[in-house]
């Protein structure tokens, strides 16, 4: 798999079209994720693909390993 890298001033200005919530890059799976409404949503061509039907809903497991991640 290729890895990209995405714009941070991009990614600032980005938000998830069903949540509105901020999102974040997942360079691991080269998506880009919202952990709010539990979506990750596809990279094609360089090009965030923020439609809620190309999005993939993140695992159980994807979840936890973030609330892990990011607990206090």
């Amino acid at each position: 798999m290729e890895v990209i890298m995405i714009d941070k001033k991009l990614l600032s200005i980005l938000v998830c079209p069903v949540s509105k919530a901020p999102v974040e890059y997942n360079k691991d799976s080269n998506e880009i994720v919202c952990w709010q409404s539990g979506l990750a949503y596809p990279i094609r061509d360089d090009i965030p693909v923020m439609l809620e039907s190309e999005a993939r809903e993140l695992t159980v497991e994807e979840k936890e390993a973030h609330k892990a991640a990011t607990k206090g």
